[in-house]
């Protein structure tokens, strides 16, 4: 393999997207070069940290050898041109197995590829391996029946997150400089809090979505709030990966042709100094604060702005997710989970009780519309809102596990995660620096298919406050 190296004598599974990208397409680096550097990290540190499921290291070297022969033929190079990519384990990739992190379905194999992945491949990125995910995606930390547990590169008693907890670790750990994730309550935010990376969980309709093997299409909840997006090192990068896979795909009803970037908007972010109900841990305050600084010192007007009660919406959308789950979830978790993972899901259903009348139920979703109309109109004063992601310090591993009672506590946290997935409204998180050695951060939210100011001010505050990746990376040489 050619040691190319750019300024900075970073190896090439140090690189961005955007490095890798600039590259590639001008032919100062091959494709072949850059995703054999991946593949060789990935099986360096992935027997120690369960991240990739899959290795899928020789298809990836055959398809970034295509690329250059593309390319040297006169082809015009992809947006993603050579770009290691992982794919998280519970959607499609043609010919492969789509577990969702369960033994009794490790055997359903797709017959085409879910239109995320199509259009990153499309896009000219490669992918080097599958990603681990906690049974059905619906834990806050990566472990299974099937793979096993999911380590954390900055400290393995500290859960890497979930359910895109296998991206998460894959993405800080130099495996891919893009990891493919979902986020239906926080997926996609999670790892990438405890992970100190960049993620973006974008609009509804945003990035096309579509399961080839699944038996039934999703109930209407499950698919008001999942969302596919990319977890990255930097926040360029989050946009990049976003123009790729929000390309139209005719399967996905939900999907929107919205542009990609609006008009100008006020350079105002209002921050929420409290929540009423939750405790902001001092690590959490800490964090807030200097995302206020970095926002301020980029040109920002930063203001203490009200919203609509958080931990109220949180609660609306967990019990309208309950309810949902009651459909196909919980019945498949029953016949082909694992005992873990039954005892949890009952110890959720004991904690956020389903809708069980039908006004009750019609009455949530008109709550829905009210509330999402309340924000929108917050997000007219103040087009960024800057919030945590979660008020306590970060999750250890299998925390959710511990007793009935805390998984009570854990959902009842939810709120600044899950809130956005029932209104549909973007967010990106960005790293703030570290607290007792683990990472911070902070999401940044904006209104229906503005994913272009979150990632401004997202980028204002990666600008003052740096990326975290080297410093994990220095610390792992230093042994």
């Amino acid at each position: 393999m050619t040691n190319v190296v750019p300024a900075g004598n970073r190896p090439l599974w140090q690189w961005n997207a955007s490095e890798i990208v600039a590259a590639t397409r001008s032919g100062s680096v091959s494709c072949r070069e850059v995703v054999a550097a991946v593949v060789e990290r990935m099986r360096s540190v992935n027997p120690r940290l369960n991240a990739v499921t899959l290795d899928l290291g020789e298809p990836a070297l055959q398809a970034a050898a295509q690329l250059d022969q593309q390319r040297a033929a006169g082809t015009t190079p992809g947006p993603l041109f050579g770009v290691p990519i992982t794919i998280k384990d519970n959607v499609d990739v043609r010919g492969q197995r789509t577990p969702n992190g369960v033994v009794g379905l490790a055997s359903v194999i797709a017959p085409e590829d879910s239109p995320v992945v199509k259009n990153l491949v499309e896009a000219g990125a490669v992918i080097v391996g599958r990603t681990n995910a906690p049974e059905f995606s619906m834990r806050a930390t990566t472990n299974n029946a099937l793979y096993g547990l999911t380590l954390n590169p900055w400290d393995a008693r500290v859960s890497c997150g979930g359910s895109s907890g296998g991206a998460g670790s894959a993405v800080a750990a130099g495996i891919g400089a893009i990891g493919h994730g979902n986020d239906i309550g926080g997926s996609i935010r999670f790892p990438a809090l405890h992970c100190g990376i960049a993620g973006l969980k974008p609009t509804l309709g945003r990035i096309p979505a579509y399961l080839p093997s699944a038996a039934a299409e999703r109930p209407m909840i499950s698919s008001l709030m999942s969302v596919q997006g990319p977890l990255a090192r930097s926040v360029a990068d989050l946009g990049l990966a976003l123009g790729a896979m929000a390309a139209r795909d005719a399967r996905d009803p939900w999907w929107v042709p919205a542009p990609l970037e609006g008009p100008p908007a006020p350079r105002k972010v209002g921050v929420i100094e409290r929540i009423p109900g939750l405790q902001m841990a001092p690590v959490v305050e800490a964090s807030m604060r200097a995302a206020t600084r970095a926002l301020e010192r980029a040109g920002y007007t930063v203001e203490p702005v009200a919203v609509p009660d958080i931990v109220r919406s949180g609660e609306l959308a967990l019990r309208l997710l309950t309810t949902d789950m009651q459909q196909q979830i919980l019945p498949a978790a029953m016949r082909l989970g694992s005992e873990q993972i039954k005892w949890y899901f009952e110890a959720w259903f004991a904690a956020v009780a389903p809708y069980r009348d039908m006004g009750e139920y019609l009455d949530a979703l008109a709550a829905r519309s009210t509330l999402l109309r309340e924000w929108l109109l917050v997000l007219e004063r103040h087009p960024v809102i800057l919030v945590p992601e979660r008020v306590e310090p970060l999750l250890e591993v299998d925390e959710d596990l511990r007793s009935a009672e805390h998984v009570r506590e854990i959902l009842h946290g939810f709120g600044p995660s899950v809130t956005f997935n029932l209104l549909g409204l973007p967010s990106v998180m960005v790293p703030t620096g570290l607290g007792g050695g683990l990472p911070t951060g902070v999401q940044l939210i904006a209104s229906r298919y503005r994913e272009d100011l979150c990632l401004a001010a997202a980028g204002a505050v990666e600008q003052g406050l740096g990326t975290l990746v080297d410093q994990l990376w220095r610390r792992e040489s230093a042994g």
